[in-house]
């Protein structure tokens, strides 16, 4: 009597199945975290711009706008970008959530959130 060794093609479905789920995923998220890389290059950028000072709200925004067009970021807007006064520079913070859809009603949500000082006035 021969006997059979290895793995059936019904077990290589299964066991590559969790593996083709999280590839297809990654896939579907990596546009998400590239515009992420772009948002968060943008107020590092706006920061370096700024670190001698003369910072004002028109100009952070101003700065933020000029950056998302180049990079081409639809999203967040500059109006989503929360920019507070502390002290005597300011605080730019970009917090927002993403989504990228994954399987018919299933989507994958995804929370950013970069912030970073800006010294200024006015």
């Amino acid at each position: 009597m021969r006997r059979e060794r290895g793995i059936t093609l019904i077990g290589w479905l299964v066991l590559l199945t969790p593996f083709a789920v999280c590839l297809y995923a990654g896939m579907r998220l990596a546009p998400v975290y590239l515009n992420y890389m772009k948002v968060s290059h943008t107020l590092d950028e706006v920061q370096r711009q700024f670190r001698g000072g003369g910072a004002s709200v028109f100009n952070i925004q101003t700065a933020i706008s000029r950056h998302f067009e180049i990079d081409s970021v639809n999203y967040p807007s500059v109006q989503d970008v929360i920019i507070r006064r502390t002290g005597t520079g300011w605080k730019v913070q970009a917090a927002y959530y993403d989504y990228a859809p994954l399987f018919g009603d299933i989507t994958l949500r995804v929370a950013f959130d970069k912030t970073v000082s800006v010294s200024g006035s006015g």
